[in-house]
């Protein structure tokens, strides 16, 4: 009897121990607090210390509460974060790795509810700003761009994403709206699908290869050529018709001389890499989210890379192209936007100091006779002075005047704008110049072919002034002015990538600034 008694007491008082011991070995599984992202919670106001004064402000308005709690707007928001990289953005900018750990934790306090919350919107913020006017400001890439600030309010794009719950459309409306822009974010993900090409061997052509033409380096011309889609079959190494023929869309396709020909350019332009292509469009991407988010009814676009300036309506419908003349490389045609407000008809050219500095003194100092060469005028303290009293020391002391007529640098009119650069449109004495196919040759003023076509245009709502009217001006030979009755804006602008029908696009990057604004987009 005692030895059962024995074993209850055992029993009863070791069976407790051994359920404790066995909590103690395996804990429990923690409490799921997920919901708590789904619940309004007050936010310590400590940790908007390091936000934005916008996000203060915002949080202000919503009663220092938390945001973000529909899961389908966060789980948006991580979805347009991830896109970011098919606008040449890098998504790790926007803490794409820290949400999405956030959204994945099934235990979270309160405190780090607030702080997701925070953080969410801040990326919210910080790409919208982005997407519509650029990662970087213009001026702290390059001195002469000076580009209509750009300003978006995100605090009411945020509202109406928690009104509506339409953040993929909110953030697609802070891309730009040309069809560029689009264009380049398809050429990027082409790009991205496409196969490493570091296999493919360098060309290099010490002589031109032409139809016919049999070597390795075809070979490698034809693996190139096939590589970017323009020709099909790259099994062997004769030059024939089919090659020529890919040849000649490739050169199209890069603004070269399409002559079927693979001369030094065309090597160099197949040469060019993916990875530098892909870095091109990149950095063409970055540029159209500081161009104008809309151009209005009508603007004059010129695009400085591929010398050609277009009449643009209703912000998509190019009415007409000219060629044009930009800047040298060491005298770069600025980027800008302003408003034509005036002709010149006859004009005078007063010489800049560049060209005065590198071109018109030098050339006087051999001979004083080419100012007589040029009808250029000396004037000292508002008066002419005779070239014989010209001092080549004191150059800059003087002002330099070339008289109207055809052979004046302007040509026969002149285009005025507002602009902190000293630049304009103009006509040219140098006419031959619009044949070439490279054509940044001026001192940085844009030269037009037939300017007299877009002097029209512009005049359109002018009654009084017609192309009659013009010509009249011109025959007598005086210096007139026109002054608008409607402003045309102008835009210089710089791309040299873009989609097409034809397909990819790529213009010679003439002044370098592609890898210069890649490197600080990267940094």
């Amino acid at each position: 009897m005692r030895i059962a008694a024995t074993i209850l007491l055992l029993i009863i008082f070791l069976f407790p121990a051994c359920k404790n011991a066995r909590k103690e070995n395996f804990p429990a599984k923690a409490a799921n607090t997920a919901y708590l992202k789904d619940t309004p919670i007050s936010i310590d106001p400590d940790l908007f210390v390091r936000s934005p004064e916008e996000i203060k402000a915002f949080y202000a308005s919503h009663e220092l509460k938390t945001i973000w709690t529909t899961p389908e707007n966060r789980k948006a928001l991580i979805a347009a974060v991830k896109d970011a990289g098919s606008d040449g953005l890098q998504p790790k900018d926007y803490n794409l790795n820290t949400l999405e750990q956030f959204e994945a934790l099934t235990t979270i306090s309160e405190e780090e509810c607030m702080r997701y919350d925070i953080l969410l919107t801040e990326s919210f913020t910080k790409l919208a700003t982005h997407l519509f006017k650029g990662k970087l400001l213009p001026r702290t890439v390059y001195h002469d761009w000076a580009l209509a600030p750009k300003n978006v309010d995100t605090n009411k794009l945020l509202a109406e994403v928690l009104e509506k719950e339409n953040l993929a459309e909110v953030i697609g409306r802070c891309r730009p709206k040309h069809a560029v822009y689009d264009g380049l974010r398809k050429s990027l993900a082409y790009l991205n699908g496409l196969p490493d090409d570091k296999s493919i061997a360098e060309i290099k052509v010490e002589k031109a290869l032409k139809l016919n033409d049999s070597s390795a380096v075809v070979t490698s011309v034809k693996q190139r050529l096939a590589y970017w889609g323009d020709l099909k079959d790259a099994n062997n190494g004769l030059y024939d018709k089919t090659t020529a023929k890919a040849v000649k869309r490739f050169q199209e396709r890069h603004g070269l001389a399409a002559t079927g020909i693979i001369d030094p350019k065309t090597a160099d332009a197949l040469n060019i890499t993916r990875s530098d292509r892909r870095n091109q469009i990149i950095a063409n991407l970055e540029r159209w989210r500081w161009f104008p988010y809309d151009f209005g009814k009508r603007a004059i676009i010129v695009n400085i890379p591929t010398y050609q300036l277009a009449v643009v309506e209703n912000n998509r419908d190019t009415i007409d192209t000219y060629n044009v003349v930009v800047g040298k490389p060491d005298r770069r045609s600025p980027v800008l936007y302003s408003a034509i407000n005036q002709l010149t008809i006859n004009p005078t050219w007063t010489v800049p100091p560049t060209y005065l500095k590198k071109d018109l003194t030098p050339a006087a100092i051999k001979d004083t006779a080419h100012f007589s060469h040029l009808n250029m005028k000396i004037m000292y303290k508002n008066e002419e002075i005779p070239v014989s009293q010209w001092d080549s020391l004191k150059a800059d002391h003087y002002v330099y005047v070339q008289s109207p007529g055809k052979h004046n640098s302007l040509g026969q009119i002149k285009f005025n704008f507002n602009n902190g650069f000293y630049v304009y449109l103009h006509d040219t004495n140098h006419r031959e110049y619009f044949k070439k196919s490279y054509r940044a040759l001026s001192s940085g003023c844009v030269r037009v072919e037939d300017p007299f076509r877009l002097a029209e245009y512009v005049l359109a709502d002018d009654k009084n002034v017609d192309r009659k009217k013009l010509d009249e001006m011109v025959e007598e030979g005086e210096t007139k002015y026109v002054a608008l009755k409607k402003t045309t804006p102008i835009h210089q602008l710089y791309w040299t990538a873009w989609m097409d029908r034809d397909g990819l696009q790529f213009r010679n990057d003439i002044y370098n600034l592609d890898k210069t604004l890649y490197d600080k987009l990267r940094k």
